[in-house]
């Protein structure tokens, strides 16, 4: 079994990560943070009695195998340089580096001491129904992939969030954040090992100097993607956001309501499949949350079955460098 430490819950994103790795078998030790952060609450009450701890406390701890990050986001490049030259391996929140210089360094690092940078890119790793769209896309069911367009609105939730949310320095701009979901779904739908960004945009829509619109435009092997990523899901919708992919192929169509469904079927994970013959809804809701599983295994035997272990440096790259192409 491995164990895991956990050092900073500032995005409740920490919920899940930790939660999906206790799940796949691992198990949780200790857990630091940097004051009371308005996660604190549903952090505890999810993981009661898992002891608090300094973080210099858990990187001295040599049980630990796996090392995760969800701080402040322009911490986290730091923290996971420090996690692994201590020995650990990590799992950091999106976005996991906010510069190319943060970024050369952690990368720098695993290379020097063997251990797995890993970031939770949870719209694809944490959505059951992106399980059931890989397997169709493999199975050849929409032929080649041509072209891709991801959206991610999120709600604003304005009076929740903490000071670092609204300050570019610390939260890397709407690309480099949440548009890195984005770009790793490019990659993967494309199978492909890169991208070149096209054209990038942000603007400040309703709020000067806050980001809330972002939009790329990317090609990556033979396939085409469009992004657009924003701020402005209304209160309305019973979720935070109404995320979809749409996936353009030689011989079909492929749809995925990730989190609800506007149309009004219950619940998430909607996969809407076109092709030559027929239209199928397919429920995606029971498949399998693989990333997890498998970062267990890596963790364990040094292999790299979640994702090619250059895929977050890569993502991680091209989000930036959309985010200053934008800027």
């Amino acid at each position: 079994m491995i164990r895991i430490g956990v050092i900073g819950i500032d995005h409740r994103h920490i919920y899940t990560m930790a939660g999906h790795l206790v799940d796949a078998g691992a198990a949780l030790v200790a857990w630091a943070t940097e004051g009371e952060p308005n996660t604190l609450p549903g952090w505890v009450e999810r993981f009661p009695g898992t002891p608090r701890r300094d973080a210099d406390a858990i990187l001295r701890d040599a049980s630990l195998d796996l090392v995760l990050l969800a701080g402040v986001p322009s911490e986290r490049a730091a923290m996971a340089v420090r996690a692994m030259e201590a020995g650990h391996d990590v799992l950091s929140d999106k976005p996991g580096a906010l510069t190319g210089a943060e970024l050369d360094r952690v990368r720098a690092t695993a290379e020097r001491t063997g251990r797995i940078w890993s970031v939770d890119f949870s719209e694809r790793f944490e959505t059951p129904g992106s399980t059931l769209a890989a397997r169709l896309v493999v199975e050849g069911r929409i032929g080649e992939v041509l072209h891709l367009t991801s959206l991610g609105p999120h709600r604003l939730n304005a009076a929740t969030r903490p000071g670092w949310f609204w300050d570019r320095r610390r939260n890397g701009g709407i690309l480099a954040d949440i548009g890195s979901h984005q770009i790793e779904q490019a990659l993967f739908y494309a199978g492909a090992d890169t991208a070149e960004i096209l054209h990038a945009e942000t603007a400040c829509l309703t709020r000067p100097g806050f980001e809330d619109y972002g939009l790329v435009s990317l090609r990556a092997g033979g396939m085409r993607a469009v992004i657009r990523v924003d701020w402005h899901t209304p209160g309305g919708l019973p979720t935070w956001g109404d995320g979809r992919l749409f996936l353009t192929g030689t011989a079909g169509t492929l749809e995925l309501r990730k989190y609800v469904d506007p149309g009004g079927r219950p619940g998430g994970d909607h996969v809407i499949l076109v092709d030559g013959e027929t239209v199928a809804r397919l429920d995606g809701a029971d498949e399998p949350l693989p990333f997890f599983a498998a970062l267990v295994h890596d963790v364990r035997h040094r292999t790299e079955t979640a994702h090619p272990r250059a895929r977050p440096y890569e993502v991680t790259r091209l989000a930036l460098a959309a985010q200053e192409m934008a800027t």
